[in-house]
């Protein structure tokens, strides 16, 4: 086979159909494509817009629930650190009375639960009234660790505007009574990375509400949201 040495192969370049019927059938593929690629999302849409609110109207609830976004050199990244801030603005407007934080704990150098909570203790959240959770490692995990885990039937849920629906969605799937508050942000290249991973992600999610797994960690139920309430 030496004589093939630094022969290139060339790959079949995709061709339209030659036949009516051929095209028609490639037309209907890439229709039912898309419509199974939006479906999830749509699905989104339908179950949390009546549930979606603004910090300003959004009805009063014991317990915010913010979800993590991510630490730059150990501290919130500008997207967490606006969800903190509506956060701390609605407890100051007596909106909530707890904050849960839930986020990744899942390596020691990196802790989003313990950087959330200190940068509300600087905008003047006591810290007795921030309740942490460690195994929030996606969406679902928080949404179920802050029902099974913490007790936690009834919150406002704090996030970017392109993330609420989903997290809306899922809450109520793990049977919380909640509205959700999103945080706009600039039409910029994070959000519109954010926005596309949400398409990607609906499909997830709905697999998700439909199963139910078990979060990927859920461990002895916790009483710090319970005891945070009582103080």
């Amino acid at each position: 086979m030496g004589f093939l040495r630094g022969v290139r192969s060339v790959r079949p370049v995709p061709r339209w159909p030659a036949t009516r019927r051929g095209q028609r059938r490639l037309v209907q593929g890439v229709v039912v494509a898309c419509v199974l690629a939006l479906t999830p999302a749509a699905w989104l849409r339908a179950v949390a817009d009546d549930r979606l609110r603004t910090a300003a109207d959004v009805p009063a609830r014991d317990v915010a629930v913010v979800f993590g976004a991510g630490l730059w050199k150990g501290r919130p990244t500008p997207y967490l650190a606006h969800r903190l801030d509506t956060a701390a603005a609605l407890y100051r407007d007596g909106k909530v009375r707890v904050v849960l934080v839930t986020g990744d704990n899942g390596r020691v150098e990196y802790d989003e639960p313990d950087a959330m909570r200190a940068y509300l203790r600087e905008r003047g959240v006591p810290d007795g009234r921030i309740v942490s959770d460690y195994a929030g490692f996606d969406t679902w995990d928080s949404c179920v660790r802050a029902k099974r885990i913490f007790g936690v039937d009834r919150a406002v849920l704090v996030t970017q505007d392109f993330h609420i629906r989903r997290a809306v969605a899922l809450c109520r799937a793990a049977d919380i009574d909640m509205y959700g508050v999103g945080v706009g942000e600039p039409r910029d290249s994070v959000w519109y990375y954010g926005q596309g991973r949400e398409l990607v992600a609906a499909g997830k999610a709905a697999l998700d509400a439909v199963f139910e797994p078990d979060p990927t960690f859920l461990g002895r139920k916790e009483t710090g949201v319970t005891e945070a309430l009582g103080r």
